[in-house]
């Protein structure tokens, strides 16, 4: 799967709707039996959330985004196909969460390009499951300092935490990630599924379990107003680099 929505591959609403509805075709496709996961836009992987999405709109909006981020995550997550992320460029937010719902992560060797979870950064802050994913990766502590500071990790430090389990040259990245994902085939199917189950398993229920409160604890944070007040001050600085 090659991510293209160019310039930075945001998750919008529409993109977030499309990709799940793309995983669950090929979930139910039982030729396919696993993906790699890239973007077609050079340096970067993902920017993340789509800001706009959380901007001046109104709470049923943000209500339709935030479940569509849930339904990515739930399916990317608990998804029964081998999941490698090929990660050609920089990748924070939301973007670092598409990559952290891999069962495996190769990025590109370039100390230019950086992955983590920064959200508070923007003002907002990483929900449980983000969090819970990150726990499930780096462990704790990490986890605790990586997402107070926002913290944006180039390559080599995010291989050196664990964020990432491989560096390779950027020309390389997709035939890593093939030779790779052959290794993992060879694995039976039923053995490897059920494995990936028992350790996912209950990270993925407790969101199950907690998700309209989790989309109506988004809804009133995100529509207070110092936080649209922050979150419109980040998009001009956006603006002023471009």
């Amino acid at each position: 799967m090659k991510m293209k929505n160019p310039p930075v591959n945001r998750l919008s609403l529409d993109f977030l709707t499309e990709f799940s509805i793309g995983l669950e075709k090929l979930e139910i496709d039982r030729v396919c039996r696993g993906i790699i996961l890239t973007s077609a836009s050079p340096g970067i992987f993902s920017a993340g959330l789509d800001i706009t999405e959380m901007v001046g709109k109104s709470a049923e909006h943000y209500t339709a985004f935030w479940r569509a981020v849930q339904e990515m995550w739930l399916k990317l997550y608990g998804s029964n196909m081998v999941t490698i992320a090929a990660i050609n460029g920089s990748s924070p937010a939301g973007g670092c969460l598409l990559a952290l719902c891999s069962d495996y992560r190769i990025m590109a060797d370039n100390p230019a390009y950086a992955i983590g979870l920064n959200e508070t950064q923007l003002g907002i802050v990483a929900p449980f499951w983000f969090k819970d994913t990150m726990i499930n990766t780096v462990g704790n502590r990490v986890t605790e300092q990586s997402l107070q500071l926002g913290q944006m990790y180039p390559s080599p430090d995010a291989l050196k935490i664990g964020l990432v389990d491989q560096l390779v040259p950027e020309d390389k990245i997709q035939s890593t990630a093939a030779a790779i994902m052959t290794k993992w085939l060879t694995v039976p199917d039923h053995a490897r599924q059920l494995t990936k189950s028992v350790m996912r398993k209950t990270t993925i229920d407790k969101l199950v379990k907690q998700r309209e409160a989790d989309i109506n604890n988004f809804v009133s944070f995100i529509t207070r107003d110092s936080i649209q007040k922050s979150l419109q001050v980040y998009m001009e600085r956006l603006k002023q680099k471009k």
